[in-house]
């Protein structure tokens, strides 16, 4: 069976996983230490989708830690199938949040000015937020990908 970077119980799944987790969490501290998020419907289904890859991340992260540590293989058609289909979905979802999230820091910071006037909103904070959001998605892309090809090779 062929190696790929990324997969499942590999010290680069391991690693893609804690990364996803890593950014996942900025994200959403940075967009919780920032006043005013919770106005808007894109922020708090961004926070929401963060938390799902920071979940799901974080536990595929732990079972490939325990493959790596038992020298197991999780390359089986069930296994696979579950985590192409939970990397897909939470990689749409992540996408689709971050995208809105950034729809919405665009108006606030560029259309409405509302960084520069009443109500003073700190749009840096969103745009970094939505930039790790960014960041913690395109690695889950990466990993949906190789689950992918992966379970398409068995």
């Amino acid at each position: 069976m062929k190696e790929m970077f990324g997969g499942p119980g590999k010290v680069s799944g391991l690693v893609l996983r804690v990364g996803q987790c890593s950014f996942a969490a900025a994200s959403i501290g940075v967009m919780i230490s920032a006043h005013g998020f919770f106005n808007s419907t894109a922020f708090c289904y961004l926070i929401a989708s963060m938390g799902l890859q920071l979940l799901w991340s974080f536990g595929l992260a732990c079972l490939d830690l325990h493959a790596l540590r038992a020298n197991r293989d999780l390359r089986n058609p069930v296994l696979m199938s579950l985590f192409v289909v939970g990397d897909w979905v939470t990689a749409i979802l992540s996408l689709a949040a971050a995208s809105s999230a950034a729809g919405v820091t665009v108006l606030f910071a560029k259309d409405l000015n509302y960084c520069k006037s009443p109500p003073f909103l700190p749009c840096s904070r969103f745009q970094v937020s939505v930039s790790l959001a960014f960041l913690s998605w395109s690695l889950l892309a990466v990993s949906s990908l190789v689950m992918f090809w992966l379970l398409a090779a068995l």
